[in-house]
This record gives structure tokens, sequence and C-alpha cells, in this order.
């Protein structure tokens, strides 16, 4: 009985934590380019009751080996990379990938981050960043980043158009010009990346960033969220459901326990 109560709670325990992977879920229904998670449940080891003091059958020459579970905990969480919903806002500094890869955005720390969100817009300074100020990586011909405090090019909302492929121009008196072309990046494996907070990424250790190579660049785009709340409604009822069938299991536990101790007064 002492497994039956350990196991019933750490079944509850993992079932909270898929509850808390949902609640994420749901709460970011509406956030630009987010992507939903999910938490994978593992069985914890067994051990086999076929050995000296157990009474085990031993009938039937084929007989299966009994195993006993010790619980169950949850792995690491994974992250559904799906592509959301593409929704026209007729903003020339909203962006949306089409395809596979992040945009490349610069912290204030000049660390690299990655997103799919797409709601850009123009700071004081002529640069395009994201509803945080990291500042979208848009490269020369020489690798080198232009969308910068001290760059050749101060763009606002009306001087500059992005092609399918990312290429940037920028209009300079009467003449378009060539600026640079917004660098996308992708992580080489499945659930390769990291969530670091506000809709931002970064790879794992060992994961490698290459530049993508299957996607379209769409302005006036935004990509929403992959979450279906529909669908996510639905787990948390089997979810809850599941959470209340464990604490049932340690309610009876608990009452066999007092019933096997009031037998010994």
């Amino acid at each position: 009985m002492l497994r039956l109560l350990s196991n019933a709670q750490s079944a509850m325990a993992e079932q909270q934590e898929k509850l808390d992977a949902i609640s994420n879920n749901i709460s970011n229904a509406n956030t630009n380019g987010y992507k939903k998670v999910d938490a994978n449940f593992k069985d914890l080891v067994y051990e086999t009751l076929d050995r000296n003091g157990y009474p085990v059958s031993t009938k039937g020459a084929g007989k299966a080996t009994l195993q006993n579970g010790t619980g169950v905990r949850t792995g690491e969480w994974t992250r559904d990379s799906t592509q959301g919903q593409l929704t026209q806002s007729s903003l020339s500094t909203d962006l949306a990938i089409d395809g596979s890869g992040y945009f490349e955005v610069t912290q204030p720390d000049n660390s690299k981050a990655y997103t799919r969100a797409g709601n850009f817009q123009t700071d004081a300074n002529g640069t395009i960043v994201d509803d945080k100020g990291n500042r979208l990586s848009i490269l020369d011909g020489q690798g080198n980043n232009i969308n910068t405090l001290n760059g050749p090019y101060k763009f606002n909302k009306d001087n500059f158009k992005v092609d399918a492929n990312g290429n940037v121009s920028i209009k300079q008196g009467n003449l378009s010009i060539q600026a640079g072309k917004i660098k996308i990046s992708d992580a080489i494996g499945d659930n390769s990346m990291i969530s670091i907070g506000d809709n931002l990424y970064t790879p794992k250790p060992g994961a490698t960033m290459v530049q993508s190579k299957d996607y379209s660049v769409m302005q006036g785009y935004i990509e929403k969220s992959n979450v279906d709340v529909a669908t996510e409604m639905s787990d948390m009822l089997v979810t809850q459901r599941a959470f209340q069938l464990s604490s049932t299991t340690l309610k009876t536990a608990d009452e066999m326990w007092q019933m096997a101790n009031n037998l010994q007064k």
C-alpha cells in the first residue's frame, strides 16, 4: 500500500505539470508566432514480483513475469513547430515566415536570439526592432548587420520593402536601393530550440543553426500561434479526469491502510 500511495502521488504531480503545459498554451493562444508545448510522460523503473517471498503462481509453462511499476514522471517539454495561420495586417513593418526558420534578432547585450513573431516596428534610431527593442538582423553582401544604431540606413514604416526571399530595399530620394537581406535561420534537428521568454528562443547546447532554404518572407502579414483552443480544452478535461482518478486511488489506498492499522489493535 505504501507503493500504491507513492504511485498515485507521482501520477497527480505529473498530471499537474501536464495541466501547466495546457494552461501555458491557452494563455498564449493569441500570442503572435507562439508554438504550443506538450508534456510527455515516462514510466519509472519496474520491479519484478517473481522472487522468493512473493506469492506468485508457477502454474503454466509459459507464465509471464509479473512486474510492479514505481510511478511516472514527465520528460522534457516538447514544442510543436507547426506553422500558425498567416493573417494579413497591411502594416509594412509586420513580417511573416511562410515555411521553416526563425528571424534572428540582436538583444541589448549583443547576444543572438530567434523568433517567429514578426510584429516588428521602427524605433527613433531608424532601426527595425521587435516589441522588446531587439534589432532584426539584416545582412549586407559581406555578412555585416546593417540594422544597427550606427548603420548606413534609417528605416521607417514607409521607406522599405521586403520581397519573398527576404531582400530589403529602401528608398533614397527617388531611388530604391538594395539594402540587405533578412537573416532567416533554422536549427538542425527536431526540438532543438530552448525558450528564453518573450517569445524568443536560443539553440540547445550542441545544436547548429544554419541558413534556412525553405521559406518565403511575407510583408504585411503576421503569423498567429499554432494553438487550437478546442483541442487544448479537450486535453484539459482528459487530464483533469486522470488527476481525479489518481486522487481517488490515493484516497482508497489511505482507507485500506487505515483498515490494516485498525486490525492490529
